[in-house]
Formats: structure tokens, sequence, C-alpha cells
């Protein structure tokens, strides 16, 4: 029978689960010890769940690997695992923190101890790279609900912690209605611009209060929105129809729409911004 996830290999060969010979032939090793199938595809999850076995279930998951655990997208499974423990010597792909946490700063997720996702975004929010660190902590603010006061709670409690400067910007500009990290890079680019901080997932319901659409961002008083088109918008025939028709009621509910692609946020970001200022009443 195979054995499924991340797993210890002691244990399973204890408990009659797998051969010696099934686990050179069938499994790989993710850490020492720690076995999952061979071809099974390897997640910040399954990695965030096979640095705590590895840890002896001694560890309390953090960093980049509890936002995976606590359901956050965009995160790259090349990155290592993250744990919090006492001792940190090193290891290959897993990241060693040993951090003070309080009690109430550590929860449980599937049995597995994790940081909660206020100590989470403030391990992550503090990291280099005010961009990305955005990106992260919208995401684990979609996937939890986590509030940005209990994120200043917490930094409250660690006064002059590396990073904490950074934080309370990011705590500042974090958004939960970001649904991709080019959204996120979009409304960034628009605040550090000077423009007024755009609504999210806006919806538009039309004058006999029947749905319209969601749009990404925009200002609703004044009927302006934003969407970012990503690459299914340009190559899948049947969602460039809906986007047109979609386009059409908008439009004819008096909304102005300012479209952004991809090269356009890399290379031309001046324009997006120019065209959001001409929409925007002077």
């Amino acid at each position: 029978m195979r054995h499924d996830g991340p797993f210890l290999g002691t244990e399973a060969l204890a408990a009659g689960l797998v051969t010696r010979y099934q686990l050179r032939t069938e499994y790989t090793a993710l850490y020492r010890n720690v076995y999952v199938p061979i071809g099974q595809e390897v997640t910040p999850v399954t990695k965030a769940v096979g640095a705590w076995l590895w840890s002896s279930r001694k560890a309390t998951v953090a960093g980049l690997s509890a936002a995976a655990l606590h359901g956050s997208k965009w995160i790259d499974a090349g990155l290592p695992a993250e744990l919090n423990r006492s001792s940190r010597d090193k290891v290959d792909d897993i990241l060693l923190h040993s951090d003070e946490l309080w009690d109430d700063e550590i929860c449980t997720r599937a049995g597995i101890s994790v940081t909660t996702p206020a100590r989470t975004a403030f391990d992550i929010g503090r990291r280099k790279g005010l961009t990305l660190a955005v990106i992260r902590l919208d995401a684990l603010m979609q996937a939890t609900d986590v509030k940005t006061v209990e994120v200043e709670t917490i930094a409250a409690r660690h006064p002059g912690t590396r990073g904490i400067v950074q934080l309370r910007r990011v705590v500042k500009l974090a958004d939960a209605g970001a649904e991709s990290p080019q959204e996120t890079r979009t409304r960034l680019l628009l605040v550090t611009a000077g423009l007024a901080p755009p609504s999210t997932q806006i919806n538009v319901y039309n004058a006999a209060g029947q749905f319209v659409a969601r749009v990404d961002m925009g200002w609703p008083q004044w009927r302006v929105a934003v969407e970012f088109d990503g690459a299914q918008h340009w190559t899948d025939p049947v969602q460039r129809t809906r986007d047109i028709d979609r386009l059409a009621e908008l439009e004819a509910l008096g909304w102005k729409i300012i479209r952004v692609s991809s090269d356009m946020l890399r290379y031309r970001p001046g324009v997006i911004v120019d065209r959001v200022r001409a929409a925007l009443p002077r």
C-alpha cells in the first residue's frame, strides 16, 4: 500500500506500512528520515509538514511555511521550509529561526504547531523587499482574514526587532482584496505615484440592483476602475468574449476602465499612472 504525503521512514517501517525495499525504490528523501512518494509534487505545504516531522514534531512552523499552512498562495516552492526552535544547527533546505514566541503567537493546524496568522504576518512583513513583503501580506490576509491591528499588536510586543520600520509601512499598504501578485504591484504603483489608495474587489450593480461585474480595484465614487488582465484574458477566446461584453456593460453604466497587462506593468508603468490620472477628476 502506497504511503502518501511526508512521513518518517523509521515510523513507517516500525508500523509495517512499508518495507526497506519499498522505501528505497518507491520513495525519495525530502529531509533526513522524511520521505515522500517518488513523483509527488513537493509544494510549500509538503515542505512545511516534512520539516516539522524532521524536527521530531518539536519545532514550530514559521515564516513562509506557516503562511503556506494557513492557506497563502503565491509562495515559491523552491524556497526552504522554515521552523522556529531553540537549536539553529544548519540543515539543507530548512531555514531555522530561534525567535521569541509568546504563547498566543502559536496555534495548531492539523496537529502541527505553527505561528498564528498575526505572528506570521509580523515575520514575513519584516523581510527585505517592500513590494514582495506587501504581496506576501496581501496573500496571508486574504487567506486568513488577519487584521492589521493584530499585526500591530504583535509589533508592539517586540520593539526594536529587525525590519520593524518596514513592517509598519507594509501593514499600511497591505490589502486583503488583492487576488494576485500583479494586482498588488499595480495597486502599489498607483499609491506610490501619489494617487489615493483604490478600493479593491468592487462589486458593480445596475440601476435595478442587479450584479454586473466585480472590478479589481478603483474609485467607485468616480466610477474609475483598474483591471489587471492576466494571460488568459488575451489567449482564451471564451474569456476574451466575456471581457468584451463585461467592458461594454461597465461603460454603459458610466465606468472608465484602465486595463493593465504584465508588459505595461514591467516596462511602461508611467503609462498606467498617466491613464489613471486622466480618468480621475482633477
